[in-house]
This record gives structure tokens, sequence and C-alpha cells, in this order.
């Protein structure tokens, strides 16, 4: 099984992703959309959350009721990412302890999480004079 998505830029930085009938655009310097980090930090969010309801349903600490996951990317001095802290608030009277059971297995279920370690690199083609 595959993922397929396809990147277009006809010109300037901006481009837009077709990911089967859906449309994203981003714009790397967040002026008319989102810009890359704030994508990928958004991705991230979209994964963990429903990987957090599956891992506290996985080690009995039930329903977690309304969950807000408040993302936060720190930059260095390159502006790229260099931690990522998030804030997660939920609904359900959950103790600590059973909050980070959830949250040890949402890591292990998130594929975002899984996909950001270092040794997974994009292999590239390249073909010059293609339109």
């Amino acid at each position: 099984m595959s993922k397929q998505v396809t990147t277009v830029s006809e010109d300037g930085y901006a481009s837009t992703t077709e990911i089967r009938d859906f449309s994203v655009d981003i714009d790397p310097g967040g002026e008319s959309a989102p810009d890359t980090l704030e994508s990928l930090l958004a991705s991230y969010g979209a994964c963990y959350v429903p990987a957090l309801r599956v891992g506290a349903k996985q080690r009995d600490v039930g329903e977690l009721g309304e969950i807000e996951l408040s993302i936060t990317g720190e930059l260095n001095d390159d502006d790229k990412l260099e931690s990522i802290h998030f804030d997660i608030a939920v609904g359900a009277d959950v103790t600590e302890a059973e909050g980070e059971e959830a949250i040890d297995r949402a890591f292990d279920l998130c594929k975002v999480h899984d996909a950001l370690k270092s040794d997974l690199h994009a292999e590239t083609t390249f073909e010059g004079d293609a339109f």
C-alpha cells in the first residue's frame, strides 16, 4: 500500500497539494496560506488526537470526551523546527498517571510521530524540460 499526493507550484514559493479529491494550499512565507511547519504541526495534531483516544481505550483510561491539543513548535535561529510541545486538555476526569499512560500509547500509535524519525529521508528522481 502507498499514499500519493502531488504538489504543484507554477511560480513563486506557494504551492497547491492535491490529496485525493482535496486541495491544500501551503505558502512557506505564511502570507497566503499556512506555512510548511504549521502544516506539519497540524498534521501531527490531526494524527495524535485519534491516537490519544485509542491509546486511552487500550490502557483502560476510558473515553476522554472533548480534546484540545495546543501544539507549539519552537524554531531555531535558522527558522527550522527545533522542538515540539503538546499541551493536552481533555473533558473527562482523568488522573495525571492515567493521562501519561494514554499519552505514551498515543505516541506509539501516531503515524506522523513515527514519520518524524531522522532516518526517514525522501529518495528522489529529477526530470528537466518536463513541461
